[in-house]
């Protein structure tokens, strides 16, 4: 036992560490660019064509720049800060080998994003280090690698993910078994996962407006708020929830949104670059040995408002001439002649065999509950009805692009968006295997 560890209260029943790389994007640039060091550093996508902040070093964050911001205003906050679409195969790269260093420390890792995994540290009668001691540790070796990490300590996965927000960067905050509610208690009701812009709007119109509040509060509204899941959102509240570190965590969809420069307002444009997004995300299924049964359509206007909807596919596929036209069609009960549209995704869920590691996707299709879940009845028929056919052209067109290459092979649709995406990204971790 290290000196550090004597000082340490003993640590009773679960313990769970959420490790969050700090400003990771960023961080990964400035370690690669010694130049950069100190100074702000934002990488996203072009002020001038709609782009947004992917993340931001904490140089930037200073100048209020915040990930998820318009790059434009992100420029007018801070206009000396260094600009870059980012490298994101160096992310990968780097964060496969912390990624690595967790599961050495235990084979008890959900990894949730690029930059962010939960692990179950619980002492047993053969492992009895303390928890904060391999917290500890994992800060140093992560550090040696060139970047920093925070890492939260708790009885529960939400507590834990609470704590690693509170003292960034490379923070480490310990929430002791027994201390919960007195660490949640004065924190605002969005502080904890699954609790959204409305469902706080609703909560604080009946004067609900901590966790605290919001543990003492009626079954019955919570009912209301959460549906069956109430008193699963007060066991959060109150720091109870017993979610376990799924090392096995499937993938839930495979998904792929694209942000234009220039809004598209033309029918033949959309159907186009939904055509491109819906080859992206049929080629990652077949990557990933995927077939799923729904897919989904996510439209945002140039108002910021957003529209989805979805669609049962008559059998499982990862053929995106079948299904980009059922894509196709669902345009119709999201979109009216003339609406600018600033942004299309496309995702596949309802996989047959799910498997593969964590995949937080851009949008998750049960996103789309409250829109169309009727299934197809008369889609338009693929471009090529043969599906040998079109097997064996999707064959040969990924071992191209795997080769050499993804603007290796184009179809004619690639064409007539080409040049008007803004070139941001999001932090999810299909996008970046």
């Amino acid at each position: 036992m290290s000196d550090s560890e004597i000082f340490l209260p003993p640590w009773e029943g679960p313990a769970i560490l959420l490790v969050d790389l700090d400003a990771f994007f960023a961080s990964v640039e400035q370690l690669d660019h010694p130049g950069w060091r100190g100074k702000p550093v934002i990488v996203g996508g072009d002020a001038d064509a709609h782009g947004v902040v992917s993340t931001c070093s904490y140089e930037a964050r200073a100048f209020g720049v915040r990930s998820a911001m318009a790059a434009s205003l992100a420029r007018e906050l801070c206009p000396e800060a260094i600009w870059t679409r980012g490298s994101f195969h160096r992310y990968r790269e780097v964060s496969a080998a912390i990624m690595a260093i967790l599961r050495d420390e235990t084979p008890h890792v959900q990894q949730v994003s690029i930059d962010e995994a939960f692990m179950d540290v619980t002492p047993t009668a053969v492992n009895t280090e303390h928890p904060v001691a391999i917290a500890r540790r994992i800060q140093e070796r992560v550090a040696a690698l060139g970047v920093t990490c925070s890492v939260g300590v708790g009885a529960t996965k939400s507590v834990a993910k609470i704590a690693s927000d509170r003292d960034k960067p490379r923070g480490l905050t310990v929430v002791w078994p027994g201390t919960e509610a007195a660490f949640l208690g004065d924190l605002p009701v969005r502080t904890v996962s699954g609790v959204g812009p409305a469902a706080e709007r609703v909560l604080v119109a009946h004067g609900i407006r901590t966790l605290g509040d919001m543990g003492r509060a009626d079954g019955s509204l919570l009912r209301r708020v959460f549906g069956k899941n109430g008193e699963m959102m007060r066991d959060r509240a109150l720091g109870r929830d017993a979610s376990p570190v799924e090392v096995d965590d499937t993938v839930k969809s495979v998904s792929n949104e694209v942000t234009f420069a220039r809004d598209l307002t033309d029918r033949a444009d959309i159907e186009a670059a939904l055509s491109t997004i819906a080859a992206k995300v049929g080629r990652r299924l077949r990557r990933k040995g995927l077939a799923g049964r729904t897919v989904a359509l996510k439209v945002r206007f140039s108002d910021r408002t957003t529209r989805s909807a979805q669609r049962q596919l008559p059998f499982p596929t990862d053929d995106d001439i079948a299904f980009a036209p059922v894509v196709h069609a669902l345009v119709d009960d999201v979109w009216f002649p003339g609406a600018a549209v600033r942004l299309l995704g496309v995702a596949v869920s309802h996989f047959e065999a799910e498997e593969g590691p964590v995949q937080e996707s851009l949008f998750d299709a049960t996103d789309f509950g409250e829109e169309a879940a009727a299934t197809a009845a008369a889609e338009r028929e693929p471009l090529i009805e043969d599906a040998a056919k079109r097997q064996r052209l999707l064959a040969a067109t990924d071992a191209l692009r795997d080769r050499f290459g993804d603007d290796t092979v184009r179809f004619g649709f690639e064409l007539r968006n080409a040049g008007n995406t803004t070139g941001s990204s999001s932090k999810n971790v299909e996008d970046y295997k």
